[in-house]
């Protein structure tokens, strides 16, 4: 195993952290709490989750189930579900990655081989994190027992969830836009953090974000979609995102005020810093 626990783990603690450096619009950061959570919320998650979302001796639903639950006893609130639905099959593909196979060719058999027993610990998880807006559906609801495996219930969500949409197109927003944003960014600032937040308001700029549109349908798609790309273009045309704050705070507090909180592209922000850091270690080992 060419990646180690400890350095999984520190990864994943290292993604977590980035990503609340990030000056992300309507979303929790060291910039601005909200709705409801403050930055140490995210940061007791991260740490009380890793121990099980690394152990490499749990199977994937086994890890995301556990994870759950730790972070539920520690903050009494979901901070961290799609998060962990999104680095749990990285992490394992990571593990499995040997100088012969590629990362992303392992994540996809991850995905393709997800077993019922998986399906049933995500739907304890996400039944325990209870998300915001999750609502009831017809077919293969969290609140049954699965008759599918997980990856099948993903693919029969991937049309409402873009978390879900990730386990049936392997990754393909992560690995085939905010990877590539992430880098552009980092390349042309220096700066980490603001390559992650290019990646988010990117993210945000492209695609509807499945936890707004969970709570409200499309009744703030338009908005969402026309601020953030307009403040998209200023950073991408931008050579020091620092003087971009005050229209960065101006946004957040818009967002915040109406209860917009983009938080499947915060999680997909993660998933993405995360990517990076794997490709790049495990590339150099």
């Amino acid at each position: 195993m060419r990646l180690t626990v400890a350095k999984a783990n520190e990864f994943y603690l290292q993604a977590c952290e980035l990503e609340l450096q990030a000056f992300k619009p309507g979303n929790v950061s060291i910039y601005a709490d909200g709705h409801g959570m403050v930055v140490d919320d995210f940061r007791i998650s991260a740490k009380v989750s890793a121990p099980f979302l690394c152990d490499p001796e749990l199977t994937l639903g086994e890890r995301i189930f556990h994870a759950v639950r730790a972070t539920r006893d520690a903050v009494g609130c979901n901070t961290n579900l799609g998060i962990l639905l999104l680095c749990a099959p990285m992490i394992e593909a990571a593990y499995r990655t040997l100088k012969s196979s590629s990362f992303r060719g392992e994540l996809a058999d991850v995905l393709r081989n997800t077993s019922i027993e998986d399906a049933e610990w995500v739907f304890r998880a996400i039944s325990l994190a209870s998300p915001g807006g999750l609502g009831e559906v017809e077919e293969q609801d969290v609140k049954t027992k699965p008759s599918l495996s997980l990856g099948a219930a993903m693919e029969m969500a991937s049309q409402r969830d873009r978390i879900a949409f990730q386990y049936v197109t392997n990754f393909k927003d992560v690995f085939e836009f905010g990877v590539l944003r992430y880098n552009l960014g980092l390349s042309r600032w220096g700066k980490m953090d603001w390559a992650a937040v290019a990646v988010y308001t990117g993210l945000l700029s492209h695609f509807a974000d499945s936890h707004i549109e969970r709570k409200y349908g499309d009744r703030y798609s338009e908005l969402v979609a026309s601020k953030i790309s307009t403040l998209d273009a200023a950073l991408s045309d931008s050579s020091k995102p620092e003087l971009l704050a005050t229209q960065f705070y101006e946004l957040d507090q818009e967002f915040k005020l109406k209860g917009i909180n983009p938080g499947t592209t915060a999680d997909l922000t993660v998933a993405t810093i995360l990517a990076v850091l794997l490709i790049d270690y495990l590339e150099a080992v």
